[in-house]
Order: C-alpha cells, then structure tokens, then sequence
C-alpha cells in the first residue's frame, strides 16, 4: 500500500481547487497590529487586517503585566486536569466572574472555544435523549462537529430567518426536546442575530437556547458581554458560549448557564474531564481583562470600521451587508482571492488570508477585513488605497 500517495493526493487536490493554505509565519510584538513577517529567515514589516484580536488587548500593558506577575507567582503550567490536581483556585474565581457577567448562576472553562462548543453540544445530545438541535445554517464547525457527535437529530434553519426558524419548530412535537443554537456574531458574513426574536420563539415552542458569543464578547455591552448583554437578553439563554481568546487577547474557552446544567455538563463532558486545565496565568490575567473600561477602546475599533465600510462601498468594493464590527469583501472566485492576497503582501505590506473552502463554500471567496482599536485610519485609507489597485 502507498500510504503517501493518499496524502500528495489530498495536498494535490487543494492546489488544484487554488485553496491551498499557506501559513504566514509572524512575529508579533508590542506594535501590533504592525507585525513582522518571517521569511527565507529575514523579517520585513507589515500590517495585519485579519486577525481576531479585535481590542488588541493581546498587547494591553495592564494585562502583560498581570500574566508576567502571574508566571512569576504560580509558575507556567497547572499541572494536570481539574478532575486529577489541577482545579486551581483561579479557575474557580474566573468562572464566577463570567457567570456574573452573562448574569448566569455559574459557568465552565474549557481549553478553547472550539472544544467548548463540540464538548458541550455533543454531551448534551447524551444528557437529553430524543433531542433536536435546530441550528443556523451559518454556524461555526464547531457547533456542526458538536451536534454531529451528539447523536441527536439536527434540523437547520435558514441563517438569521425568523420565519423559517418558526416553520421548523412548528414541525415538531410542542412537547419534544429541541434547542436554538445560534451565533451572536457571525464570522464570516459578519451578521448579528436577532436575538430576542429568537427567545420569543424559543419560549413559544419550549425550546432551549445556545448562543455562540465568541466574536461578539469584550466588543459589545458596556463589560464586554456581547450582544446578549447588548440587548439585555441574556438572564432568557439558556447556554452561553464564550471564548477568551478574541476581544479578551487571551485564550481558552467556556459555557454559562444555571448551576444544574453546568455541574451536570462538568461530570459527563470528555472534552472538559480529559483536557489538562488552563494555565493559571490565563485565568488570572482574564480576571484582569474582565474589569478594563472597556467602552473607549470599542470606541476606537468602530470609528476605523465606519470609516472603511463607507469608504469601501464608494470605491465600488462589494462588501456583504455586515451589522457588525467584521467587514466581509466578496470575492467569488479561489484563484483571485489568493493571487489577490499575495499581492497585497508582496507590493503593499499588508496581510489578509484567503477565506476559501472549507471555511465558505466554493464560489464564495471572500477577504475577512477585521479591524482593531490599535488600527489607525491611516492605516485604513492605505488599506483601502491597496485593495483599489489589487480588486478594481
């Protein structure tokens, strides 16, 4: 048997398909988001604009002073999972300051957003047998890879459709299992939920909520609590998912919900049970990062993404109809997306990733634009001043 041959095969397929990833090697530091790149072992200088440190909070001097104190006071590592030695009392504070900040009972960490959401979701459908997840059509392969390991059954609605929505939850029985997943933000197109909408109906049908926060937290709601703090929804969710490692610059993932849900997820969730914890520097600098004034920064980041989405749309650039702070420019086509990215590398110094399958479906190419609040608006008119030259 030629193993490799199966390997080239699926490397030789992605190059074909003009979505073969190349992974930028990049130095970051204290000028984020100026950053170095790292190549035929020298370094040059460019500006990343697709990054998800959307605060820029990665480099906040109050934080790196926290986490240097915190390495220097508890060491570098936790040493073990929360089951077996390693349930620090730092993770336990962190988890009561996110539950208090979705106005929650209590709340779980885990390793990643991505294990969160496929641990979570994938347990539930084990806790509450006969359920239906009934899940936008837009949602993160985590919730897909979740929901598919859950062994319940799945029904997917129209992204963002109230009405389509309704008609599937009116398709099953009033007194069946089922819950709403949904994104706050979503990623890729840059949509916001209508999330009380959504309530309204889960409460109509007697179905649970899950909403995925993770683009949305530190962004929206005076604390950073996304847009269910936003639209004063989130005491009405039933789960909360969150991460702390886009608008919070760190890393790591969690849930919040009441205290039965969460303990019974904490003793049935492998993705939870089987991971070593978080470091402890992360929970104590997120503690940290949880009690910043965080408005003036979220200030910042929306005059830049103001400034480009209006600035985009007069220069007769296609971006997707985006509610939020994520600018999705359309590109349609593999091949341009990448030569396009390259060029705007290689001739402007700035670094946008090719989104292409599996990301989005063929035919949907796209640049993810992604402001900060370390973005100037000089910095936004050379980026629009590029992709003039690069796209029209």
């Amino acid at each position: 048997m030629d193993y490799q041959a199966h390997f080239l095969h699926a490397i030789d397929q992605t190059k074909k398909e003009a979505r073969y990833r190349i992974f930028r090697e990049l130095l970051r530091n204290h000028e984020f988001p100026k950053t170095k790149l790292i190549e035929d072992n020298s370094a040059r200088d460019i500006t990343l604009w697709c990054g998800v440190d959307y605060l820029g909070l990665s480099q906040h001097p109050i934080l790196k002073k926290a986490m240097v104190r915190a390495v220097e006071d508890f060491g570098v590592g936790s040493g073990g999972t929360r089951n077996i030695g390693g349930n620090i009392h730092q993770h336990v504070l962190l988890e009561r300051a996110l539950a208090k900040l979705h106005q929650q009972e209590a709340a779980l960490l885990f390793t990643s957003g991505y294990v969160a959401n496929e641990a979570t979701l994938k347990t539930l459908g084990h806790l509450v047998p006969g359920i239906t997840f009934v899940s936008d059509q837009e949602n993160h392969m985590s919730i897909i890879e979740g929901i598919r390991g859950s062994g319940g059954h799945k029904v997917i609605f129209a992204h963002n459709d109230l009405a389509d929505l309704e008609s599937k939850l009116a398709a099953l029985a009033l007194d069946a299992p089922k819950m709403i997943v949904f994104e706050s933000v979503y990623s890729m197109s840059g949509t916001i939920a209508p999330v009380k909408e959504i309530i309204a109906l889960a409460k109509k049908y007697q179905a649970l909520t899950y909403i995925d926060e993770v683009h949305a937290l530190a962004v929206y709601g005076a604390h950073g609590g996304g847009i269910s703090e936003l639209t004063g929804t989130a005491p009405d969710i039933d789960i909360i998912q969150g991460t702390l490692s886009k608008g919070f610059g760190l890393s790591g993932g969690y849930i919040a919900g009441n205290s039965q849900i969460i303990d019974a997820l904490r003793l049935n969730a492998n993705g939870f049970i089987f991971t070593t914890s978080l470091p402890p520097q992360i929970s104590i600098t997120a503690l940290v990062a949880l009690d910043l004034d965080l408005p003036p920064l979220q200030q910042q980041l929306f005059e830049v993404v103001t400034y480009l989405k209006t600035e985009l749309i007069k220069a007769g650039l296609k971006i997707l109809p985006s509610d939020s702070h994520i600018i999705p420019l359309w590109i349609g086509d593999a091949t341009l997306c990448a030569s396009a990215s390259k060029r705007l590398l290689d001739e402007f110094a700035i670094y946008i990733q090719p989104i292409n399958y599996p990301t989005v479906r063929r035919g949907e190419e796209r640049f993810r634009i992604s402001p900060t609040a370390r973005h100037t608006l000089n910095d936004a008119r050379q980026l629009l001043e590029a992709l003039k030259i690069c796209l029209l």
